[in-house]
């Protein structure tokens, strides 16, 4: 391959719990769409293991969640342009472009990565996606709601 590294990805579906599970090659495993870190890494011991039964060596080793993807509703509209405008430091709202507000949590200096970020659309419908722990994500949507509140469209009648 004059030099070159080749590169094998492999897209398997490991059921219970229901789990694809990419394989891009030496050392990485990816997985997504478990609902909790347990089954999270059930399904990739369970990956480990049939890679093992295949007849490759695979160990089972230094697993870690690098992101936790969750939505949730909060029941009433939100006007995006006040909250953009407001809060133009952390938000980021081009509805020509993208029809949610995308809001940015700073994270500290001492800790690493690029912090939680919060896809609010106008129905009250939010994605928070980029932690590591579930308790940021709780963190996270506790901070915004009271904002959101504040920004909650009123009906007239």
């Amino acid at each position: 391959m004059g030099g070159r590294t080749l590169h094998v990805m492999t897209s398997t579906w490991l059921n219970r719990p229901i789990n694809p599970v990419l394989d891009h090659g030496v050392d990485l495993r990816l997985g997504a769409g478990a609902k909790t870190e347990d089954s999270s890494k059930l399904a990739a011991r369970k990956y480990a293991r049939i890679i093992q039964k295949l007849g490759f060596q695979a160990k089972f080793k230094d697993f870690k969640i690098q992101n936790i993807v969750a939505s949730c509703d909060v029941k009433f509209p939100i006007r995006l342009e006040g909250l953009a405008c407001y809060h133009h430091a952390f938000a980021c709202y081009e509805p020509e472009i993208f029809p949610g507000l995308i809001y940015r949590i700073k994270e500290k200096k001492e800790t690493k990565g690029a912090g939680v970020v919060l896809l609010i659309f106008v129905s009250g419908k939010i994605v928070i996606t980029g932690s590591k722990k579930r308790e940021e994500t709780y963190k996270a949507f506790e901070n915004i709601y009271p904002v959101l509140t504040q920004f909650q469209k009123k009906f007239r009648r």
